[in-house]
């Protein structure tokens, strides 16, 4: 994962790397979860609130890719080290392709299995849902736009500068692979622990495939898959069902 020559060690990170951690680490997860406390304060949500949502949150998320991004090469870091790279491109699109749909398939018959539970756990997971998912086709275009959004500057952050700057700091491959999926768990805190712990794993494969194939694009898609599938599926049978 090394292949430039960076002068510091986790122990002497650049000061404005130390900040976008603790960004990823507290403000994050914090500002996730106190948007969902006021969203899960009123009743319901209109179209026009869930837009606003949708649109916030694509343009937040870009801003910090742009901004992380920029120290990120300041400070040396190339394309290879953030994982920017697209070769071999068939392989790469072919395995994130198939891997998108076997898991696509897989999530969309977890929330049909979730949105027929008659546990009490769920109506958690249904008011969540209720207030987020978009109710038209215009909300669920958008929301795919936000679907492709995350995929894109989440993976970026996690599996692409966390891991790239991690690396540089002399930590094990093991600890850098931990590290950025226990940070990926704690941007879902507003999910709960379930959501926190089954993201965690989650970024563990993505960052095993990360190191594995040296890209970001394999996980980008089956990221933006996952989303994608919650926005249809979410809609069918945790809206329509509640």
């Amino acid at each position: 994962m090394r292949t430039s020559v960076i002068s510091w060690s986790y122990r002497t990170m650049p000061w404005d790397f130390l900040l976008i951690f603790f960004l990823l680490a507290v403000i994050i997860p914090w500002r996730g979860w106190a948007r969902l406390q006021r969203l899960l304060a009123v009743p319901s949500t209109t179209s026009g609130e869930r837009m606003r949502l949708y649109f916030s949150s694509m343009v937040s998320q870009w801003l910090i890719v742009i901004v992380v991004a920029w120290r990120a090469f300041a400070h040396g870091l190339t394309y290879s080290d953030l994982a920017l790279q697209g070769k071999p491109l068939p392989e790469l699109v072919f395995f994130g392709l198939v891997g998108a749909a076997a898991i696509g398939i897989a999530h969309w018959f977890n929330l049909r299995r979730v949105g027929r539970s008659k546990n009490p756990a769920v109506e958690r997971v249904k008011a969540i849902a209720w207030r987020i998912f978009p109710r038209s086709n215009w909300e669920l275009t958008v929301f795919c736009g936000l679907a492709i959004t995350a995929g894109a500057c989440e993976e970026f952050l996690y599996r692409g500068f966390a891991m790239g700057a991690l690396s540089h700091g002399s930590l094990p491959t093991w600890s850098v692979l931990l590290i950025s999926s226990v940070l990926f768990g704690l941007a879902h805190t507003y999910q709960g622990r379930g959501g926190v712990i089954g993201t965690l794993l989650l970024g563990t494969v993505f960052g095993f495939v990360r190191i594995l194939y040296h890209s970001l694009l394999i996980v980008v898609l089956w990221h933006a898959a996952i989303d994608i599938v919650a926005g249809f599926a979410g809609r069918r049978y945790l809206i329509e069902n509640k």
